[in-house]
Order: C-alpha cells, then structure tokens, then sequence
C-alpha cells in the first residue's frame, strides 16, 4: 500500500474517532451537566454549613462570655458602718453595676445565663463550660441534687478522659460528700483515686477520701489514705495536712 493511502486511511481513522468522542459527549452532556451541578450544589452546602457552624460557635462563645462576666464579677458586701467624712462607700452598697452583695447573690445571677448558654449550644464546647459552671454555682448554692444531675450531664457530654470530664466527676464527688451521701461519694473518691490517669490530682483526691471516711465514722480507712499521701506524695501542699490529720488520730 503507497505510502498515501495509508496517510489518508490513518486520517480518516482519526476523524472518526474525534467524531465518535464528539457524539459521546453530546449523548452525556446532561449526564455530566447533573453531575457537575451536583458537585456545585454540594460545595455550596459545605460551605454554607462551615459558615453556619462558625456563626453558631462565635454566638455560643459570645453568650458565655457575657455569663462569665456575671460569674466572675467580684463580691463587695454592703458597709455595715456609716461613711465617713470623704469617704466613698461599698459599691455594692450604691447598687454598683458589675458587683453583688453576696456570693450567693451573684451566683444566683450567673446560673440562668450559664444554663442558658448549656441549653442552647449543648454539644459545643461553649456549651459544656457553662454547664460546668452552671454546677458548680448550684453546688456553691446547696441545691446538690441538680448540681450532681449537671455534672452528670457533663460527664456524658463530655467524656469522662476529657478536662471538664474529669472536672465533672470530682465536682460530683465532692457535692455528694456535701449532700451527706457518703457512701456514693467515697465510691466516687475511690474510683478517681484508683484511676490510671496521670493528669488527676491523686493527692487532692485522697485528702477528700480521707474527708470523706471520717464523716462516715471509718477512721481507719481515713487514716489509710492519709498515709498513702503522706507516703506517696511527700512534697504535695496536703502532706502537712496528712500528718496533722494522723496526728490528730493517734492522741
């Protein structure tokens, strides 16, 4: 075969290829027209929840600053004592802004906008500070059964391997102790005191497992943890305690 018609064959090969591909392409171009579309659709919606989401994070965050403003504010307890001459009296006696009369005042006055904030943005971690907080101002408060349900509701949320996690839990401990429910918190002293997490505070949390066996009347285990504390954790600030405890014990 000359070597022309074999140019022209390789040619006319080609031009029906690009032909074949052109119709391939007409026939699908509603195919890849949806499919594209989809993929835009779809990256709108990406985009459009990450924005959400930020959003929804910088209001959560927002709302538990204005709490936390609360919550912090300092306590100045009205003068009981007549001015002087010049001198400026308690500002919580003027009714100052940004300042409560009593601890209880202020955080009766914290705990609705910290459960505000734990209400409405429960899963993020806005949210679970202010439940935190939100139990431990209803412990403070002596109301112990709800504080030991939020502290709950932090744990689960949470994690009990995370830091308000962990929180949580001794939070808990300590409002049964206060409770008089002596027996659930000893359990619960025992369980962190047995933990192999590093990052508890085991000294801390023997001293409330001692506290807490003697306001049950076992003085025996009382003094078996104070010892571990006094054995395990010389240099801890709850080693004098440890030994006072002991001493006191043994006159």
């Amino acid at each position: 075969m000359k070597r022309k018609e074999r140019r022209h064959l390789k040619e006319n090969d080609l031009a029906q290829t690009i032909l074949a591909a052109r119709e391939a392409i007409d026939q699908r171009r509603g195919l890849l027209t949806g499919i594209l579309l989809a993929l835009l659709l779809g990256a709108v919606v990406i985009g459009g929840i990450v924005v959400w989401q930020q959003e929804d994070d910088a209001r959560a965050e927002q709302m538990l600053a204005d709490a936390m403003v609360t919550f912090n504010a300092r306590v100045i307890p009205p003068s009981t004592t007549p001015a002087q001459p010049g001198e400026v009296p308690a500002a919580a006696t003027l009714g100052a802004t940004g300042s409560y009369a009593t601890e209880a005042a202020k955080l009766n006055a914290a705990a609705p906008k910290l459960k505000a904030v734990a209400d409405a943005y429960p899963g993020t971690d806005a949210g679970i500070t202010a439940r935190y907080h939100y139990a431990s101002s209803l412990a403070a408060l002596g109301k112990h059964a709800e504080a030991i349900q939020a502290f709950d509701d932090v744990i689960n949320r949470a994690g009990g391997d995370s830091l308000y996690g962990r929180m949580a839990q001794m939070g808990k401990a300590d409002t049964q102790t206060r409770a008089g429910q002596l027996n659930d918190a000893i359990a619960a002293w025992k369980s962190l005191a047995a933990s192999s997490d590093e990052d508890l505070p085991k000294d801390a949390i023997l001293m409330e497992l001692g506290k807490a066996y003697q306001a049950s009347g076992n003085q025996e285990e009382a003094r078996k943890a104070f010892t571990q504390i006094v054995d395990e954790h010389p240099t801890s600030p709850y080693s004098a305690e440890a030994r006072a405890e002991l001493g006191t014990q043994g006159s």
